[in-house]
């Protein structure tokens, strides 16, 4: 479904991301495990277009889309969660939902996606008129997540999802990624610093340092690494 070749990018004189290459198939939830600043978040933006590609080539269902702007990207199937949300804070959660549907047109679609999300997190419905703004850190989280689902992807990118939320919320927030994923055969790419979780709902992973891949294989045998347990496991 997306497969990156040899893919560079940056900030200013910065070079992030240096020559990644990864493959995500339809279906899978991949993740992208290492430690801050390594390139995680650099690579998703670069999916999504919010970052530009210096070289390399980026495909998704065998068309380029390195040299797409963002909003073309969406359209094409491609929804990412950003790293703390982003939620609108002024708008209510309805609203928010409506921002995630603002390219499609099949109302009937739309309609039925908006129970769907609703029925994943019965709490945004409860406060679908209160403000996304005056919602908890793990409520935020639900609708940033609820927003992209509205969009109807085929991809879903998704950047730290558990970052500041407890225990309890990140455990209902990785039970519903992998739900999501079955439910809607919806193909995940997850990036994450909780590698334990990560690994555990993920078919396979990719450890990024310095801004290059330097391992991947299927998850479970990452989690038995003994460089990835002293690594990121804590073991």
């Amino acid at each position: 479904m997306l497969k990156l070749e040899n893919v560079q990018a940056g900030y200013g004189n910065i070079i992030a991301i240096k020559d990644i290459n990864l493959e995500i198939n339809e279906g899978e939830i991949i993740t992208l495990i290492g430690a801050n600043g390594a390139g995680k978040s650099t690579t998703l933006m670069t999916i999504s277009g919010v970052i530009s590609a210096r070289a390399g080539r980026i495909l998704f269902k065998n068309e380029p889309i390195e040299k797409k702007p963002s909003d073309e990207i969406v359209k094409l199937g491609i929804c990412q969660v950003p790293e703390g949300r982003h939620i609108f804070p002024q708008l209510s959660v309805q609203e928010n939902l409506d921002m995630g549907a603002f390219l499609r047109k099949d109302k009937a679609n739309i309609k039925k996606d908006l129970q769907y999300v609703f029925d994943l997190f019965p709490i945004l419905a409860q406060r679908k008129n209160q403000e996304g703004g005056t919602l908890s850190g793990g409520e935020q989280q639900m609708l940033a997540m609820s927003r992209a689902l509205m969009a109807r992807p085929q991809l879903l990118l998704l950047d730290e999802p558990s970052m500041g939320l407890a225990p309890l919320v990140i455990k209902q927030i990785f039970e519903i990624i992998k739900q999501i994923n079955t439910e809607n055969n919806t193909t995940i790419f997850l990036v994450e610093q909780n590698a334990n979780q990560a690994l555990h709902i993920a078919d396979r992973g990719y450890v990024i340092e310095n801004g290059k891949i330097t391992l991947s294989g299927p998850a479970n045998e990452l989690l038995e690494n003994s460089d990835i347990q002293k690594a990121y496991l804590g073991i």
